[in-house]
């Protein structure tokens, strides 16, 4: 027991994470017509960046413990695999870049159905991203509490996938059902079937350079990582979790 200790912590605080921020999600409506858009977004972000910040520093400083399942880091193919998962699922995830002053509220925080871009390949790219990156990292580091931390943030992106769609019905109605039966859940299905043709052009945005930086300084990070980790894990996180 004592050896799956901070895997059942980190479910716990998966489990917390999805409750603000689908919890959040939900109550979005109701919220923005007490306290007005933004308000109700800078309530949320002052919530969901904390959560996500401490679920994150907690992953890092942890993602060793439990049992090695399987050790692939010594084979470069394997290396090299992860990190092309790892950019794809960055490029999956950068539809969130599009309308980052909404999030402090600069702009104005909307909800918007768009169907263009990576719209095309799926409906859902960040929950999809997001997959992508627990496969990655869960086969690079094989230790049971990474696998079971993954399995923990897919089960809640396969969540949110169903509960955005939802979401999208009551508010859009008969526009979302169109949106749905020329878009896929699953990556690339409606291209396959001729639903969905891919467009290049709408791939050429700002922000993807934006998103092609930010890999290549994650990668040029990842060596610093376990200094920045056993320090915070030693000055904050232990206080709390160890």
């Amino acid at each position: 027991m004592e050896t799956h200790k901070t895997s059942l912590i980190i479910l716990v605080m998966i489990l917390i994470f999805a409750i603000i921020h689908s919890g959040g999600a939900a109550l979005r409506s109701k919220g923005e017509a007490i306290m007005g858009a933004r308000l109700w977004r800078l309530c949320f972000v002052s919530l969901s960046l904390p959560s996500a910040f401490i679920l994150i520093s907690y992953f890092l400083a942890h993602r060793y413990d439990g049992i090695r399942l399987w050790n692939f880091q010594g084979n470069n193919y394997v290396f090299l695999f992860v990190w092309i998962l790892t950019a794809i699922s960055f490029l999956f995830l950068y539809p969130a870049t599009y309308n980052l002053l909404e999030i402090p509220s600069i702009f104005k925080p909307e909800v918007r159905i768009y169907g263009t871009g990576i719209m095309r390949i799926t409906r859902h790219p960040q929950a999809f991203g997001q997959i992508i990156w627990c496969v990655a990292h869960t086969l690079w580091i094989g230790s049971s509490f990474t696998f079971i931390t993954s399995l923990g943030l897919i089960f809640h992106h396969l969540f949110a996938i169903w509960h955005g769609d939802k979401r999208l019905e009551i508010k859009f109605g008969e526009e979302f059902y169109k949106f749905r039966n020329s878009t896929s859940i699953i990556p690339f299905a409606a291209v396959l079937d001729g639903r969905q043709q891919i467009k290049v052009k709408e791939f050429f945005k700002f922000s993807q350079l934006g998103i092609l930086i930010a890999i290549a300084v994650i990668w040029w990070s990842h060596k610093y990582i376990n200094i920045a980790v056993t320090t915070f894990n030693s000055s904050f996180m232990s206080k709390f979790f160890n």
